[in-house]
């Protein structure tokens, strides 16, 4: 059998550009691709030369349109990173909160909100070496 991976996730999100504003700021990711979607909507696709997320906006939303809802259909978005510590202070610098920090086989991890509600896994399968 030949290696698969995941190549890209598409969210909806509410500002694509504020979206993607945040992965490079957290996770170092860069815009890979910008340009008008679907239905006369707007893709940001950012991420790393192997993987990205393709954060996409709609039209303005109907008036009365119910909002997000964590786990309709998505629970959460789940980041590898290497330093678990400094990616979650720039998590606070981005004015986000960090909350269910966990250290279990097999690796650390925390989550965050973005601001449209989507949930994040951060985890880290490095040794946690403390100081």
């Amino acid at each position: 059998m030949t290696a698969t991976r995941i190549e890209h996730v598409n969210i909806t999100v509410t500002d694509p550009e504020r979206s993607a504003a945040m992965m490079e700021a957290i996770f170092g990711w860069r815009v890979r691709w910008r340009g008008p979607a679907r239905d006369g909507g707007r893709t940001v696709h950012v991420g790393s030369d192997e993987h990205y997320l393709a954060l996409y906006a709609g039209r303005e939303p109907a008036p009365g349109a119910s909002p997000f809802a964590k786990g309709v259909p998505l629970n959460h978005v789940g980041v590898e990173v290497d330093d678990l510590d400094a990616t979650e202070a720039r998590v606070v610098s981005a004015g986000l909160v960090p909350f269910s920090h966990d250290d279990y086989e097999p690796g650390r991890r925390f989550y965050f909100f973005d601001p449209d509600g989507i949930e994040y896994e951060v985890v880290s399968y490095r040794p946690h070496v403390a100081i």
